[in-house]
């Protein structure tokens, strides 16, 4: 990146953090159980909800318990459950129409992070519904009080029930974009183990080091403060004292809360410092193949520590430290390396491969593009970078095969 852009970036990301702590930031009240929603809709006068979720969830019936705890208290639901790994725009104007159809007066985010997004987005625009979902993309374009928004989510790991972002897909030109404002920010967050005990090994390996991405970009990032770092470290010692347990016992209960709330502490420090490359990347990748998110964090999370570590060793000791995977008296480099190693063993022990068949080489310019354009100047990463250097985490994603056609066109 050339020294003018570097200097933008970082007074852009400058100014940023000198506001943050008048930000109007807020934790969502944590709820357990759904039982409690019905008094909770109540008191908020909400006697018409309209439920976003996909339509796994909805073919496995895990929101029965919460619609069986609104029948009883006479309170209206009607559900959307077409919401897809990446949502579309098309499905927040499909969930926006049903929610003025059916004169609802609160939204329940029912599901993983697309489920949440949606219904973020869906609140976005029915607080402006003068304004098209893609001129929301960037930070503070909303600006407006969002209907009464619930998130319950059902893997533990986007954390987006906690955080100020909604991340959408525009269904013509696959560009994935993130809208970000603090009316985003659910008012409730609903902790329910039992919901995800039905959860798969694969998915809960991929939301899991989701979890952990966050807390770790949230940690290297420059904007952090004292209570978003214990946040990420707290959740980074949770994460690899519970994630694999998780992946190889599915119905422990006790892994699998543990596993909720190091989403949410993962999602509240990243909602406040911000995320990263990993993501940036991630999101481009989503929005041009429709690969799950967790997933591309997963594969792009060593990468993207090993390219950053001049700049971050100490801080990777840091965690290091926090995932007992070493000392106080470990020396700092082997530590920082350490972790990185200890991320990728556990990819390997979870089936985590680091190959994406469906990204075509000619796609990676476009691609890194998106990446750049999403995190520069926002993301305030240890080491910036532009489209050209974003483009060294695309090709180690390649096949074999695809990989020798680039070498040797």
């Amino acid at each position: 990146m050339n020294i003018i852009r570097k200097l933008y970036c970082r007074t852009y990301q400058a100014c940023f953090r000198l506001v943050l702590p008048v930000l109007p930031y807020r934790k969502p009240t944590l709820i357990s159980g759904v039982a409690k929603l019905p008094k909770i809709l109540l008191q908020h006068q909400c006697q018409n909800v309209l439920i976003i979720t996909d339509p796994s969830i909805a073919r496995l019936g895990l929101t029965k318990p919460l619609e069986n705890a609104l029948a009883r208290c006479n309170i209206s639901f009607t559900i959307y459950d077409r919401t897809v790994a990446n949502p579309t725009a098309a499905n927040v104007e499909e969930a926006r129409k049903l929610y003025q159809k059916a004169h609802c007066r609160a939204i329940i985010g029912f599901g993983g992070g697309s489920c949440m997004d949606c219904a973020k987005a869906v609140g976005a625009r029915i607080a402006r519904p003068d304004k098209p979902l893609e001129r929301m993309e960037g930070i503070l374009t909303i600006r407006r009080k969002l209907p009464l928004l619930i998130a319950i989510p059902t893997t533990a790991g986007t954390g987006s029930e906690t955080t100020l972002a909604a991340v959408i897909t525009d269904s013509c030109t696959h560009h994935k974009f993130a809208i970000s404002d603090f009316p985003l920010i659910p008012l409730y967050a609903v902790m329910e183990p039992d919901i995800t005990l039905s959860l798969p090994p694969s998915l809960t390996a991929t939301t899991g080091l989701d979890a952990l991405t966050h807390a770790v970009e949230a940690y290297i990032g420059q904007s952090t403060t004292r209570d978003t770092r214990r946040a990420a470290l707290k959740a980074v010692r949770l994460i690899f004292s519970n994630l694999e347990i998780a992946y190889e016992d599915g119905r422990n209960r006790q892994a699998r809360r543990q596993m909720l709330i190091a989403s949410y502490y993962a999602g509240w420090a990243f909602s406040k410092s911000y995320v990263g490359y990993v993501h940036a990347v991630a999101h481009s990748l989503g929005g041009e193949y429709g690969v799950p998110h967790g997933l591309a964090n997963s594969i792009l999370l060593p990468s993207v520590l090993e390219a950053s570590r001049p700049v971050i060793d100490k801080k990777l000791y840091q965690l290091a430290i926090a995932a007992r995977i070493a000392n106080r008296h470990t020396p700092r480099k082997a530590a920082a390396q350490a972790f990185i190693t200890a991320i990728k063993q556990m990819k390997k022990r979870m089936g985590i491969e680091d190959v994406l068949p469906q990204l075509q080489p000619t796609d990676i310019p476009k691609l890194a593009r998106y990446a750049d354009r999403e995190a520069n100047p926002l993301y305030p990463v240890p080491i910036l970078m532009d489209a050209e250097e974003l483009q060294q985490f695309y090709y180690p994603l390649l096949s074999t095969k695809k990989l020798q056609s680039t070498a040797n066109p």
